[in-house]
């Protein structure tokens, strides 16, 4: 369960070795888009590194690796050999690359005896927004990412701040992720400047139903995990929402003037879940 997670360029050792310390629920070591072809090598021995002599890692370690068709995948996949990966984040996802993937992984695995490895989606083309359902079925997906970026390139769109455009791809995710019972994750927003822009973004993917949203600077953490957070109300509403249903134990009952059944009980339940998880009761 997730509420941030920020992107880290594989080849940037100060952000690398600050990774432990920034104030997101995981990092995505970048070996794709925001590394340069002649920088691939150098940035994956740099994480190699990294994983291999930090003691303290974040608690959720993501490789975003180069497409499957590339010549460089295997040598990406090779990390996971470290044994402190958690997640695969596959760019370009769709059926033929996942089925490829997961081919890879499935031979690796065996070969060097490692446990089954989760991925992430980034569902970045349109055949990918097509296809997403049959991406969130998969036994080894835990999570799909939207990247708005490509996408809209792709459609030759622009990019606002209202976000109209991304409306349906949005929801596409979202109802993929939560109908499987995986993690629907936004797309950055990508004005490190602009941190009202930034809230709005937030705001409205979560009333979609995004649960966490990805950052690309260090910045914009404290503003997407306060908003991917219960808020203190919605805690203490949980917690009275729960002690009487407890006291009561029936299904339907009265609260605060609503009726109550088993649906919004188990939002409650949700709701106090992940203020657990975030440390915040």
């Amino acid at each position: 369960m997730f509420r941030s997670l920020l992107f880290v360029p594989g080849n940037n050792p100060s952000m690398l070795q600050n990774a432990d310390i920034f104030m997101c629920d995981a990092i995505i070591f970048d070996l794709e888009d925001s590394v340069n072809l002649d920088e691939k090598d150098n940035a994956r021995n740099l994480v190699e590194t990294y994983l291999l002599t930090t003691k303290e890692l974040p608690k959720a370690v993501i490789l975003r690796i180069n497409p499957v068709n590339s010549e460089l995948i295997n040598d990406d996949l090779k990390l996971l050999e470290t044994r402190r990966i958690d997640y695969v984040l596959l760019p370009k996802a769709n059926k033929i690359s996942l089925f490829v993937l997961d081919k890879i992984l499935n031979d690796l695995e065996n070969k060097f005896e490692l446990k089954q490895t989760k991925v992430i989606c980034l569902v970045e083309e349109a055949k990918a927004i097509i296809e997403v359902y049959d991406l969130a079925i998969h036994e080894r997906v835990r999570g799909l990412l939207l990247g708005a970026e490509d996408l809209t390139s792709e459609l030759e769109i622009n990019r606002t701040i209202s976000g109209e455009e991304i409306l349906y791809a949005r929801s596409k995710v979202i109802y993929a992720a939560i109908s499987n019972k995986i993690i629907p994750i936004d797309t950055p927003f990508t004005d490190i400047n602009d941190t009202e822009g930034l809230i709005k973004d937030c705001k409205k993917a979560l009333n979609l139903g995004m649960k966490a949203k990805t950052a690309i600077h260090p910045s914009q953490l404290e503003t997407i995990n306060d908003i991917f957070s219960p808020s203190k109300e919605a805690i203490e509403w949980a917690k009275a929402l729960l002690a009487k249903a407890k006291t009561l134990n029936k299904g339907a009952f009265q609260f605060e003037g609503k009726m109550i059944d088993r649906p919004i009980i188990e939002k409650a339940k949700k709701i106090i879940e992940k203020a657990k998880l975030f440390d915040l009761m």
